[in-house]
């Protein structure tokens, strides 16, 4: 019988020898031998370019599923090859070395503490594309460890030696590491305190990019669950808006529908302005030590020799760590005023984040300079009026989160732009006034002042004073509870929104379609009646005094306990007093305060901005992008159609078509130029004819 005739290639015996591990286990063997030989003889020069060796360590790689007993040592000889010679051996064999170990890895046959921490060496490597596939690499394999649950122990292992790595002599590789921990971070893999610290530690690494990669981490938006943001679309009306459209109008379906849709809308937006979590991202709620770190990054801000552009990041860092945290650095205000000119380069950026930095707890003393600078330097006749708008919109949201800061003769100085010639101006001192309104009334003038606003409770809203918190005797809400048990039943049937049984309280939610919102209550006190002469027709009027009304609420929440039932119709009823035509919406302050601001709601509202030349010059090189060299760019959609007949004509002879030309010509011709063309043609044959 003929013998069994042996492959020729790698590439033939590890295809032959998958299939029947055993009959070929002799040739694997000898090739396990061939290779432990030319590791051998490759150590004594490590530079060399050794390609046998590599496509040995590929063969081997790829049959150590099939012989587990015999190739068990591979993975730990290849990676003591790698930490031993990695820096001198050459790049395409330590590149096959690592996807060698990299298969073994994703087949469990490598431990995954060794190998990754071998990786992160090899970020010192000058290999670019090395250090790319090492990165996607650790990022997917740490993402499939903790996969089905939290594996700690090799993650506080991995954590515990890139620490190590961020403080490494090669700012390649301690860079490399960063950007793994930060996108592990970003897809909720390392999403814990240790790693947001170990991030925040490299703040302050004297590597400018290493330092900028992580302000960057702590800056950067939360992009892994986009919000849907309807409700703040401008081509949807709000419930108000539709309710006073529809006030006087004809009750249709489609109309109900419609304000059904805007009732949706202010529900979601209730719960969106209710949530808990504030700043898309929530790596600056799990630093232990904020404010350490802000004025540790204060100092570096203050000695620093970076480019403006670096500055700015860190001056965003700081004055959000100060927002979120309520943290006391006091240095930093005055630090920040020596930039409020309107001539300063990114003042904006500059005066948005002055306004993060500014809470409750900030001294009225140390804000106060800073609010005279922006007005002398802004809000002045000699300034431009977008300069004055910027002022002005800068000093309303500062005053937004530390009322205290304004005095009373600056703001009744700022009110009298008012009626400013321009309107952005004007809008900006108008929207400085209600928002004083709202928080101390008392600074405005009598005027301006406009109807008293109340609180939650009922009470008119007084301005609380340094480090004091507003605290609540009853359940807010119960005052309204109070009134719809006082009125009639079928009053209070009718305000409940009750069905035609006289069932439960159907609350409005997202689920609710078929709610009948034909009634609607205005809860409205009798201190309130002087000032709309015309109530809304659907109001149930309180004939019963604030103070008593207020203390019937204390009696309701201290005799029995409230039901969920009973806070779905104080919920409800809020929402209908909040949003009625007659009663103004206003922002919650607590939500106001923890808003991250955008740079752009400093602006000024301008339609349309004058374009510059350039722009304008880049607008007309778009409009010739699809134009050919000559001509427009009108043509044939398809380049293979026949040519048309105006195309034909001008390929023809002139004598052709000279007679149809006449004739056409003709036919187009005036009545005058008719008959001048007429006597002409008979004085043509008079003259002949003699």
């Amino acid at each position: 019988m003929a013998g069994r005739a042996g492959p020729h290639t790698l590439a033939e015996l590890q295809n032959i020898a998958k299939r029947d591990p055993e009959s070929y286990k002799a040739d694997v063997e000898q090739q396990v031998r061939h290779f432990k030989s030319t590791m051998e003889i490759f150590q004594l020069n490590p530079s060399q370019d050794s390609k046998q060796l590599g496509d040995l360590v590929n063969f081997l790689s790829a049959m150590a599923p099939s012989y587990p007993d015999m190739l068990k040592s591979l993975p730990t000889e290849i990676v003591a090859l790698l930490e031993a010679h990695y820096a001198t051996m050459d790049a395409d064999l330590r590149s096959s070395l690592c996807r060698s170990l990299i298969l073994m890895r994703n087949r469990d046959l490598v431990a995954p503490t060794g190998l990754l921490e071998l990786f992160f060496k090899l970020f010192r490597c000058h290999d670019k594309s090395l250090r790319e596939m090492l990165y996607t690499h650790i990022v997917q394999d740490i993402k499939r460890i903790n996969a089905k649950h939290k594996n700690n122990q090799v993650n506080k292992t991995l954590q515990n030696f890139m620490y190590t790595m961020l403080s490494d002599d090669n700012a390649i590789a301690a860079k490399k590491s960063l950007d793994v921990m930060v996108e592990l971070y970003r897809k909720r893999v390392w999403n814990d305190a240790k790693t947001v610290n170990v991030c925040a530690s490299a703040c302050f690494s004297s590597v400018a990019k290493i330092m900028v990669t992580a302000v960057k981490f702590f800056l950067s938006a939360d992009d892994e669950q986009p919000e849907s943001d309807d409700e703040g679309d401008g081509s949807k009306p709000s419930y108000s808006q539709m309710l006073h459209r529809t006030e006087h109008l004809k009750k249709t379906k489609k109309r109900q529908r419609a304000l059904d849709q805007a009732l949706k809308r202010e529900h979601r937006k209730d719960k969106k302005a209710t949530r808990v979590e504030v700043f898309n991202f929530s790596a600056l709620h799990l630093i232990h030590d904020p404010q350490g770190m802000a004025e540790k990054l204060f100092d570096m801000l203050r000695t620093t020799s970076e480019r403006f552009e670096v500055r700015l990041m860190v001056m965003n860092l700081i004055s959000r760590l100060i927002g979120v945290h309520q943290l006391l650095v006091l240095n930093f205000y005055p630090f920040v005023q020596r930039y409020l000119q309107p001539r300063q380069q990114d003042v904006t950026l500059i005066l948005t984040y002055l306004a993060q930095a500014a809470h409750e707890l900030v001294p009225e003393d140390v804000l106060e300079p800073v609010l005279m600078t922006i007005s002398n330097n802004f809000v002045s006749d000699r300034s431009a009026p977008e300069v004055m708008a910027v002022g002005l919109n800068a000093v309303r949201e500062v005053c937004s989160r530390c009322p205290l800061a304004m005095n009373e003769t600056l703001l009744q100085d700022l009110v009298q732009y008012k009626s400013f010639k321009d309107k952005s101006v004007m809008m900006a001192a108008r929207s400085l006034i209600q928002l004083f309104r709202e928080k101390n009334p008392a600074l405005l003038h009598r005027r301006d002042r406009g109807r008293p606003e109340e609180g939650e409770d009922g009470e008119e809203v007084a301005p609380l004073q340094y480090g004091a918190v507003h605290v609540a005797d009853h359940v807010p809400g119960t005052e309204l509870l109070s009134m719809l048990e006082d009125i009639k039943p079928e009053e209070a049937a009718a305000a409940a929104g009750s069905d035609e049984e006289g069932g439960d309280w159907e609350s409005a939610s997202d689920d609710d379609d078929g709610e009948d919102e034909d009634e609607w209550i205005t809860v409205q006190h009798s201190d309130d009646e002087k000032d709309d002469a015309t109530p809304a027709p659907d109001a149930v009027q309180d004939v019963v005094d604030k103070k008593e009304r207020l203390e019937r609420a204390r009696a309701l929440a201290a005799s029995r306990v409230l039901t969920d039932e009973d806070f779905a119709k104080i919920k409800e009823l809020k929402l209908k007093k909040k949003l009625m035509p007659s009663v103004r919406s206003k922002r919650d302050a607590a939500t106001l305060e923890q808003d991250l601001l955008n740079p752009d709601s400093l602006l000024p509202d301008r339609k349309k901005r004058r374009q510059t030349k350039e722009e304008r010059l880049a607008s007309v090189m778009e409009g010739r992008e699809d134009r050919g060299r000559y001509g427009a760019r009108k043509g044939r959609l398809n380049e293979n159609a026949s040519t048309t007949n105006k195309e034909k004509s001008k390929r023809k002879n002139p004598m052709m078509i000279k007679y149809k030309l006449e004739n056409r010509r003709k036919d187009f011709m005036s009545a005058t130029e008719r008959k001048a063309k007429q006597h002409e043609s008979h004085e043509k044959d008079r003259r002949n004819r003699y």
